[in-house]
């Protein structure tokens, strides 16, 4: 038996050629709110791509209308080429849907849960492997209900996987797990995206997001505010700041006149300077020549880019929401 979590397409198909989601234009409504408003997205086969949003931006509602839960009010939703409600009967053997709440029957026992998931697959992973590889095999015998959260957490994930899905929608993987747990997961998602499986995931954790997503699309009121790899956002804008430390009271006129347009250094502390804008290696280089000329010797110099929670909140605000 193959240790792979998932078979994905055979390379030169069709299918490689459809992105794995597609959605244009799409618009839903909740009464008189807006859940969604214009959406445009695309996650491409054997990439992961995370959803980003503060709490009300849309979505669960987003990823409800991928998993085929929900149907749009207009606009176009397409997952694996395929309309995900009308299509439903083809869509879904080939997808795996990771609910944060788990979805089980509180009184069944992990291996039982799973082995009735695998039973749903044509050509399912050994449900014992799967325990093992998410650390769940003393939990085998164990009532869903007196697993621990992160324990359901995992046994959501083993559920989500089991059939070998070409795609599988993973939300907040991993809310309430521990340091070991995570980096697990962590390593399982990675695994997937090696296999070719592709991956629409959600969180809150903006660490998680640039650690594990080839893409990152930003949502709020139900409109794309954001959209590229993590190194696209995290360098739009102010990104970075060069900091040094220097003797005390330097002329900064004549390092700003060998610096590109734009930057203007300054001496934040005595003896603490500090260049914001886009620091590449000529300006580095610029500012070491600069006090080579003058011998004096930069110490403590580092490099310190936006991060990606800055960005997100810099997109979406500050302000608390519920």
């Amino acid at each position: 038996m193959t240790s792979r979590p998932a078979s994905p397409p055979s390379s030169g198909s069709s299918a490689t050629l459809t992105p794995a989601v597609s959605l244009t234009n799409v618009v839903r409504h909740f009464g008189s709110t807006t859940a969604v408003d214009g959406l445009d997205l695309t996650l491409h086969r054997g990439r992961v791509l995370a959803l980003l949003g503060p709490n009300g931006a849309g979505k669960t509602t987003t990823v409800e209308m991928c998993e085929g839960f929900l149907s749009p009010d207009s606009g176009d939703v397409r997952v694996l080429g395929l309309d995900p409600v009308g299509d439903a009967e083809r869509v879904k053997p080939r997808i795996g849907v990771m609910l944060q709440g788990g979805g089980a029957y509180p009184g069944s026992r992990a291996g039982e849960m799973l082995n009735l998931v695998a039973s749903y697959s044509a050509d399912p992973l050994d449900p014992t492997w799967l325990m093992a590889q998410l650390g769940l095999t003393d939990a085998v015998r164990t009532p869903y209900r007196r697993l621990s959260g992160g324990q359901q957490q995992r046994l959501s994930l083993a559920c989500a996987l089991v059939g070998r899905p070409e795609l599988v929608f993973l939300d907040e993987p991993t809310a309430g797990l521990d340091a070991q747990a995570r980096l697990l997961v962590w390593d399982m998602i990675d695994a997937l995206r090696r296999d070719g499986v592709s991956i629409l995931l959600t969180t809150h954790l903006m660490d998680e997001a640039e650690q594990l997503a080839d893409d990152l699309v930003i949502i709020d009121h139900g409109r794309v505010v954001a959209s590229g790899t993590p190194t696209e956002l995290t360098r739009r804008g102010a990104e970075g700041q060069l900091r040094f430390s220097a003797p005390a009271g330097l002329d900064l006129s004549l390092l700003q006149m060998v610096l590109p347009e734009g930057f203007d250094p300054v001496e934040s502390s005595p003896g603490s300077y500090l260049l914001e804008g886009t620091i590449d290696p000529q300006v580095l280089a610029t500012v070491t020549s600069w006090c080579a000329r003058l011998n004096v010797l930069a110490t403590d110099l580092r490099v310190e880019q936006r991060s990606l929670e800055d960005v997100f909140l810099d997109l979406t605000g500050r302000e608390l929401r519920g």
